[in-house]
């Protein structure tokens, strides 16, 4: 069963419009249903209890990219000639400290057109591939004078269940740090420092490694990409690897926070690369070498991220929990409940 079979009816008033904290709950206290990777059993708590779920010994391992705000407007120029006083540009990822592959929203677009985001930045085309509707734009500034400008001048990239302009504090992790993700790495987001600090009292190892996540929607529901298709820039510390093989050979377990550090930490198993880009695609064939369980959020019908999780789960089981999330009426996507497969 691949994403596009996985297919299910989501009731709307399941997709988590509000972050919980506008819910009147802290962000640690979301649901969490616990699946058993072997049997298909489920347990329903609630996030901040996830200590009783690990053991020590244990290694967590999360995402502290931070999420940029992607969606800029700027006026489009050709030949010294404004064709528009505004088009908006979604930040798509990060080639280098100046150059980004981006989508534009509008058909009309050349190589070489400038876009003017302010009096401050503007970036000009410099490639546009006829197999991909993304275009890569050279910025007039680079590394942390950019992210300024972006800061700036952004607004965090929405999606049609957020009804509200949440500002961007609310698209973030607390631990995130490196700025880079387009979108946030959301299975982080249900983490408090008090729930860090207990893991830790209870013997639990933690440490941080950087996937910055590209953009997952290019407004075109016709347009069919494939999971290796969605390139994605990673940076790990053989500090981390040396950590994972002491866990799995003392018998602990490696939990990855998230679907982005599960492509990370496979990569770098698979290439030794610690410092790359990946388009691993990882599905109910792959073996995972690095990672034992994840802790993630619940994942909309036909996506991707759900192949991912058959290699942690049989499809039949992952299917049945999923059945039973929707009746037990989990919130759905960043501002949702938790799924916890060990």
């Amino acid at each position: 069963m691949e994403a596009a079979a996985f297919d299910f009816f989501l009731p709307s008033e399941l997709n988590a419009s509000h972050p919980p904290e506008r819910r009147g709950i802290r962000r640690d206290h979301v649901r969490m249903m616990v699946l058993d990777k072997k049997t298909g059993s489920v347990i329903h708590d609630q996030f901040f209890r996830l200590a009783d779920y690990l053991k020590p010994g244990d290694f967590v391992v999360m995402n502290n990219s931070r999420t940029v705000p992607a969606i800029l407007n700027a006026g489009l120029y050709r030949d010294t000639k404004r064709i528009q006083p505004e088009v908006e540009i979604r930040l798509a990822r990060r080639r280098n400290g100046e150059t980004w592959d981006v989508l534009i929203v509008t058909d009309d677009v050349r190589l070489g057109d400038i876009l003017q985001f302010s009096p401050d930045l503007s970036a000009v085309i410099i490639d546009m591939k006829e197999d991909s509707p993304l275009k890569t734009i050279l910025f007039s500034k680079k590394g942390t004078d950019l992210f300024n400008c972006i800061y700036s001048l952004g607004e965090p990239v929405r999606y049609e269940y957020i009804h509200n302009k949440w500002g961007l504090d609310y698209y973030q992790t607390v631990f995130a740090s490196h700025p880079g993700s387009v979108e946030m790495p959301s299975a982080g987001r249900a983490f408090s420092w008090e729930l860090l600090f207990n893991l830790q009292k209870k013997g639990i190892e933690l440490d941080f490694i950087q996937l910055h996540t590209g953009l997952s929607y290019l407004l075109d529901d016709e347009l069919e990409t494939s999971p290796s298709d969605n390139y994605e820039e990673y940076h790990l510390s053989e500090k981390t690897i040396e950590k994972i093989r002491k866990t799995k050979a003392s018998g602990g377990r490696v939990i990855a926070v998230g679907t982005t550090v599960v492509r990370a930490l496979e990569s770098a198993g698979i290439t030794g690369v610690l410092n790359g880009v990946t388009n691993l695609y990882i599905n109910q064939n792959f073996k995972l070498k690095m990672v034992d369980g994840i802790i993630t959020g619940l994942h909309e019908p036909k996506a991707s991220h759900l192949d991912m999780l058959t290699a942690f789960v049989p499809q039949n089981l992952l299917w049945n929990a999923y059945e039973e999330a929707i009746d037990q009426r989990y919130l759905w996507h960043e501002f949702g409940d938790m799924n916890l497969i060990i």
